[in-house]
């Protein structure tokens, strides 16, 4: 079996040396073999460490993605999936939809064409002249 130090593993996945101490201190990354003082992963890592990265982009945090890779294969790491994922759904619907409102504010101000803060109409709500 082919195995990566620490500063290759960091390098495959982009990641710094001290994220990957960091999520094997979490149990995130199983327990590095010492080789002479140095930290050596089996290649499968690699693999870890990208379902670990495309969970956190789907807003997963830490202590969910723990959750998951806790879960032994046999005991229902598909079912535990499902239910991890059932409860992000709604999570992520909502920064989408709180995304597409800021995508659109800055395209209104984009067509607005003004580009004065003082006095453009798009942000005017909530001034003072407002409140007279």
């Amino acid at each position: 079996m082919r195995e990566l130090g620490i500063g290759d593993l960091a390098r495959k996945v982009k990641l710094r040396p001290s994220a990957l101490r960091y999520y094997e201190s979490l149990g995130l990354l199983p327990t590095a073999r010492r080789v002479t003082g140095r930290r050596v992963y089996p290649a499968s890592t690699l693999r870890r460490v990208a379902l670990i990265k495309m969970a956190q982009r789907a807003g997963f945090t830490l202590a969910e993605i723990r959750q998951l890779l806790d879960t032994d294969a046999d005991r229902g790491a598909t079912k535990q999936w499902r239910t991890l994922a059932e409860r992000k759904i709604p999570e992520l619907d909502q920064f989408i939809q709180e995304t597409q409102a800021l995508r659109n504010a800055v395209a209104d101000c984009l067509a607005c064409g003004c580009m004065n803060f003082d006095s453009c109409q798009l942000l005017s709500y909530g001034t003072p002249e407002d409140d007279a």
